[in-house]
């Protein structure tokens, strides 16, 4: 594991599976938890890629950045995906109650905001932070309003994944020799093109840290009648976002709102209303052969559910803040560090931020406190 200086590793035994975290050497355990943050990666990731963001947030903050189970150095233990992102979240409960930690501010980028938007529907937050997060109804196979397009999640789940991908995950391929390379779809998918770091060993390394054992990434897949030819399983990481078993929505009754701060790129590949990883787009393209058309199999609008989701959360009393950052992908933490850091700490209600840029000017106010 690739850390960078003043970043610290270590695991944490909880009664559901050993869990590793990144810490900062210096931040101090009984940092309270309104100025304590969380964070939680995506799929096909791992915590290293918070790095950056954790060296760089104020010292008088405690963060910490856990790795999901199937990622980095956590157990590589299965994933019931009947239970949507519930085995991550309730992963993160145990590791914060063994940490002492009893809520905090939560980050959750892509998949993580999934899991941290769960996380809200079962215990108390002080603040969420989506970064490019998943739709609250899912991957795949839903039409705008979020009601299902067939009643087995055809073109969901495990069988969308990319067999020469996995068998470059498996190898442990750092070439860019095909696209579907580890370093090649982090440079086409996670970050717009043009976009260069000289950490993308790093983040290379971290996805290379996905275990594709049974029950982890991708998951399994059933047959179905429906285009085009498979549904959703029942374990695996992208089963455990397949609309039959993932609906986050309900967000919008919670009791309190913590506020929300949702930050995306324009350019993102992979969260889109016309996603290059949504395999009803490919078939609109023409990519995936036999698509039977937009009345049948539509491409999933993920941002415009996420906006409509967070705009009745907001009609209810909720505070959200929306910052669509223009020629940015799915990755802003890594392609404008300093406004995702801005961002950042307005949402959390860290004072310490006369240093800092203007805020951006893509920020948008759905609701303001009262």
């Amino acid at each position: 594991m690739t850390l960078f200086d003043g970043i610290t590793s270590r695991i944490i035994e909880t009664p559901r599976l050993d869990v590793n975290i990144l810490e900062r050497e210096s931040d101090d355990a009984a940092t309270p938890p309104d100025r304590t943050v969380v964070f939680i990666h995506g799929n096909g990731s791992s915590s290293l890629f918070w790095q950056e963001v954790l060296r760089d947030l104020p010292g008088e903050l405690r963060v910490i950045a856990i790795d999901l189970r199937g990622y980095g150095s956590t157990e590589h233990a299965p994933i019931d995906a009947t239970r949507g992102v519930r085995d991550f979240s309730d992963d993160v409960f145990e590791t914060l109650q063994a940490l002492g930690i009893p809520t905090a501010h939560f980050v959750g980028w892509s998949m993580g905001g999934g899991v941290i938007l769960q996380y809200a529907l079962d215990h108390p937050v002080l603040s969420l932070t989506l970064e490019s997060p998943v739709s609250p109804y899912g991957f795949g196979g839903t039409r705008r309003d979020g009601t299902r397009l067939t009643a087995d999640d055809a073109g969901t789940g495990g069988g969308v994944a990319n067999p020469d991908y996995i068998e470059r995950l498996i190898a442990h391929d750092t070439s860019d020799e095909a696209p579907t390379s580890p370093r090649n779809v982090f440079r086409s998918g996670y970050v717009a093109a043009g976009f260069t770091t000289v950490h993308e060993d790093v983040w290379v390394e971290s996805m290379l840290s996905c275990s594709t054992a049974t029950g982890n990434y991708p998951g399994d897949s059933v047959p179905s009648e429906n285009w085009p030819g498979f549904a959703a399983g029942t374990v695996g990481v992208l089963n455990s976002v397949a609309p039959k078993y993932f609906n986050v929505s309900g967000i919008t009754d919670l009791e309190p709102k913590p506020p929300i701060l949702w930050i995306h790129g324009t350019l993102d590949a992979i969260v889109s209303d016309t996603s290059f990883y949504d395999y009803n787009h490919l078939g609109a393209l023409g990519i995936v052969p036999d698509w039977p058309g937009a009345e049948v199999a539509p491409a999933q609008e993920m941002v415009s559910q996420m906006r409509d989701v967070l705009g009745t959360y907001a009609e209810r009393g909720g505070v959200v803040t929306e910052i669509a950052l223009d020629g940015v992908g799915h990755t802003a933490h890594l392609e404008r560090p300093a406004e995702f850091r801005h961002a950042l700490l307005v949402a959390i209600g860290y004072v310490g931020i006369g240093t800092d840029p203007a805020p951006p000017t893509e920020a948008i106010i759905l609701r303001s406190a009262d």
